[in-house]
């Protein structure tokens, strides 16, 4: 079989395995319930302007993957495939990219290696299957760093292009998750120009046309947004970009090292090597004015360095460093000699074999969240990924053996993969605990349409996607105290005053925890249990079990 014949079969099999698994797992709480259901309000409201979670204002976010997954949803229908589309996609157009600058820079067999690096780096894979904006930030970052180093070679048309593509990427990515672009990508610029002492980037940067493109794309949806709701400016720019960054009012505090971490894990089967492949780019000479090794280097550090300054740490804060990490990797991994490559892989291969030990073990793990039979599901799942990992560690030393390094490393990147789609199905498994879709879907006709639901003390993320309704919360606040203090009508701040109300409706419906239900049963209310899961009970109120003039003691 020939080489191009099967670079197609294998970039077929990657775009099955991509899309093919999107709906096979509940969305989970809380970041894909949340995500699910703003756009699914959009579209069930018809305002597309200002972003609305269980019908309150919601503001922590620009909207271009909300519109995004609105629009999926009116095309093909509201499910989890179509919740999920725009990162898997976003993620899938970063392997296509970081294959085709690869290929540009220097040449086929660098892009094909970025592609395969990327593509089975298992927090890239993970982070592409999980309902967060982040994704869809990095491929935009991405694609704006592209453009700016394609901008850089001498055919000038070209360059002009590169360069307002960057600009209009990068307006994207400031709609899809604020300011943090502009700061990245200025940062690394001007970093880029004074430790290589090198200002010739900037002539090219087409500041006029280039800021009126910017501006063009991602401006009218903030002013218009910001007129429509003049609480909008002080919310968004103040405290989701600066109180976020300097201090720790969202709870998001970790120590120094946390990044670190992140990285060992997130960066398999590739941690070492990428790595290497780092620290070897910044030392590397190239013969164009303009370094694009150094400047991918620059970007790792900037990106690295201003989230770990940060008083708030997530683990997806640094995916943006994983496309550059593997057009690093492209570069310069196939230049490793067949020893140094052996030892790579047989610095795996301890680990690989450690999880395969472990992971049968998980079945005798008792808690009580987990039934007998999602812990057995998720043990099947493990061991099929580590059993994965091995043979694909295994099958990359062989080719590496007969000299067949490529090969070797493209073998890997399917071995990573393929065990982090088997990891995701095993996280499947404890849906029944991280998710309410069962239970609403066992609920669901049960209800009729049109009365008061309420949610008691909590609120469950992911109900309202699956039930296609939002509920009247009852003594919650947690990310919507900003909506409520807007619109305090739909909410109700007390228990007492849940109660009176409960009496008062002629049926209604709540969502509570078991022990809250339990309280209130045996104080008297009328409640009549409808389904449970094991957090959570489902209520109704029986039809004139009250009259509006009763009152609780």
């Amino acid at each position: 079989m020939n080489t191009r014949r099967l670079a197609w079969i294998l970039w077929i099999a990657l775009f099955a395995v991509w899309f093919g698994t999107l709906d096979q797992r509940a969305l989970i709480r809380p970041d894909e319930g949340r995500y699910a259901e703003i756009p699914r309000e959009m579209v069930a409201s018809g305002d597309w302007l200002t972003p609305r979670l269980n019908d309150l204002k919601y503001f922590e976010k620009p909207a271009l993957q909300y519109w995004a997954t609105a629009t999926g949803y009116e095309l093909l229908g509201e499910d989890e495939w179509t919740a999920r589309l725009w990162p898997a996609l976003t993620g899938f157009l970063g392997i296509l990219l970081a294959w085709y600058t690869g290929r540009r820079l220097w040449g086929p067999r660098a892009g094909h290696l970025a592609a395969a690096i990327l593509a089975g780096t298992l927090f890239y894979g993970t982070m592409a299957h999980v309902l967060t904006l982040d994704m869809g930030l990095s491929f935009f970052l991405q694609l704006a760093w592209t453009g700016f180093i394609l901008a850089q070679q001498p055919d000038t048309r070209a360059s002009r292009r590169w360069m307002l593509t960057a600009w209009a990427a990068l307006a994207l990515a400031v709609l899809s998750k604020g300011l943090v672009a502009l700061v990245l990508t200025g940062g690394t610029l001007v970093a880029y120009s004074l430790l290589n002492r090198d200002l010739s980037p900037w002539k090219k940067l087409a500041p006029l046309s280039g800021l009126a493109l910017f501006l063009a794309i991602a401006a009218p949806w903030f002013m218009a947004v910001s007129v429509a709701n003049p609480e909008f400016p002080r919310f968004f720019f103040i405290h989701e970009h600066f109180e976020r960054f300097l201090t720790t009012v969202h709870r998001r505090s970790q120590p120094g090292w946390y990044f670190l971490y992140v990285y060992a894990a997130g960066a398999l089967p590739w941690t070492l090597m990428l790595l290497h492949s780092l620290f070897k780019s910044w030392r590397y000479e190239e013969s164009s004015p303009f370094q694009p090794l150094r400047f991918l280097v620059i970007w790792v550090v900037v990106t690295f360095g201003f989230f770990n300054l940060s008083s708030s740490k997530l683990p997806p804060y640094i995916l943006p460093i994983l496309p550059a990490m593997a057009l690093l990797g492209g570069r310069h991994l196939a230049e490793l000699s067949r020893r140094a490559l052996l030892l790579h892989l047989a610095a795996l291969m301890p680990l690989a074999l450690t999880a395969l030990i472990l992971a049968p073990r998980v079945a005798h793990w008792q808690d009580k969240d987990y039934s007998p039979a999602m812990v057995q599901g998720l043990t099947f799942w493990l061991t099929t990924a580590a059993v994965v990992f091995v043979l694909g560690l295994a099958g990359a030393a062989l080719l590496a053996w007969k000299e067949r390094k490529v090969s070797a490393l493209v073998m890997l990147g399917m071995a990573g993969l393929l065990s982090g789609s088997a990891i995701l199905q095993g996280h499947g498994q404890l849906s029944p605990y991280s998710s309410s879709k069962e239970l609403a879907l066992r609920v669901a006709p049960k209800l009729a349409p049109g009365l008061p639901f309420y949610s008691v003390l909590s609120y469950e993320q992911t109900l309202p996607f699956y039930l296609k309704r939002t509920l009247t919360l009852v003594q919650f606040r947690g990310e919507m105290a900003f909506g409520l203090d807007r619109e305090p009508g739909k909410g109700i701040p007390t228990v007492a005053e849940f109660k009176q109300r409960w009496l008062i409706d002629s049926e209604a419906y709540a969502i509570m925890p078991i022990e809250e239900f339990d309280k209130l049963v045996a104080e008297g209310l009328p409640m009549e249990e409808i389904d449970r899961d094991g957090r959570y009970v489902i209520s109704r109120k029986p039809p004139h079990t009250a009259s509006p003039d009763t009152r609780m003691p």
